[in-house]
């Protein structure tokens, strides 16, 4: 691999939106050092109006963190691009605040990124706390086909092929570096001229398909997108939503919070296909798609 050359410039910006994760950012901001070894680096953390005391926390535990603080919840998308404004890095990458990052991992991420050429985006292995992969850390975009494969669970009946379990691109190994339609922000790492190229999160997306959308764009401007195990994460998925059975157990979201994320996540189904799919498809299987969604916000509504 090519060894990084970090130069007399700030070799990476580090972005991370939290709102409600005091604890879990706390071992997020701690695994950063150990991760970046032989790489100068900058920590932005934008606080979306956290209650659990999250701002205090980074002021007294982390004074070398350029804290934003928001009067109010801007949604993933909006916070994120008030950090990526003001990153100074050759590198930039974006890290959820749920995730503790593996030792050396994020300087091999960035070799990678490096060594590939064509490369616009690189992601890791992002491991959910019971050891599994986290599917989301690697997937094809979501057309009709894979999306009704995936929801209808035809995916479960043909595991592991092409054709019905491509959503999360099971076909291929997980322990092998491979290119990839999309990654999730939980771990998503680009260099600040490519991010120009791309553009910044499209704020019509305000918690849930903006990593989607982002490498749609980074695909158009004809990026390559890699997944590589290599490096990784352990991401408690679903904290601040409270969504995730895997996190229940960390999660301080309200009724009213999850609701919210349910109705954010559908509504992000509904804008990403009308942006990039619906005039590519006949009215019948718009209208289907649509029709699905709904009854996906009726069904994820009703498990609150």
């Amino acid at each position: 691999m090519n060894k990084v050359n970090i130069e007399d410039r700030m070799a990476l910006s580090i972005v991370i939106v939290s709102y409600n994760t005091s604890r879990l950012l706390a071992d997020c901001l701690k695994s950063l050092i150990p991760a970046t070894k032989s790489l100068s680096f900058e920590v932005y953390v934008v606080d979306n109006n956290s209650q659990d005391n999250t701002c205090q926390m980074i002021k007294k535990e982390f004074p070398w963190v350029k804290l934003i603080e928001s009067g109010e919840n801007l949604g993933y998308s909006k916070a994120n691009n008030l950090a990526l404004k003001k990153a100074k890095g050759k590198y930039i990458l974006i890290l959820n605040p749920d995730t503790k990052v593996q030792a050396n991992s994020i300087t091999k991420a960035v070799s990678f990124l490096e060594s590939h050429q064509g490369a616009g985006i690189v992601t890791c292995r992002v491991e959910l706390p019971n050891g599994n992969l986290d599917p989301d850390c690697r997937r094809s975009f979501p057309t009709p086909w894979r999306s009704f494969c995936h929801f209808s669970r035809l995916s479960k009946l043909f595991p592991k092929t092409k054709l019905f379990d491509s959503y999360y691109m099971a076909h291929l190994s997980d322990k092998v570096d491979h290119e990839v339609d999309s990654c999730m922000g939980a771990f998503m790492l680009t260099k600040s001229e490519a991010l120009k190229k791309i553009g910044l999160f499209d704020e019509e997306f305000f918690f849930y398909g903006e990593d989607l959308d982002l490498c749609w764009r980074a695909k158009e401007q004809g990026y390559k997108i890699y997944y590589t195990p290599k490096a990784k994460i352990i991401h408690y998925k679903g904290v601040a939503s409270g969504m995730k059975s895997v996190s229940k157990h960390l999660t301080t979201a309200t009724k009213e919070s999850k609701k919210r994320a349910v109705a954010e996540s559908t509504r992000a189904m509904r804008l990403f296909y009308k942006k990039h799919y619906q005039n590519k498809y006949p009215f019948l299987i718009t209208w289907c798609m649509y029709l699905g969604i709904f009854i996906i916000e009726k069904y994820r509504l009703s498990k609150v």
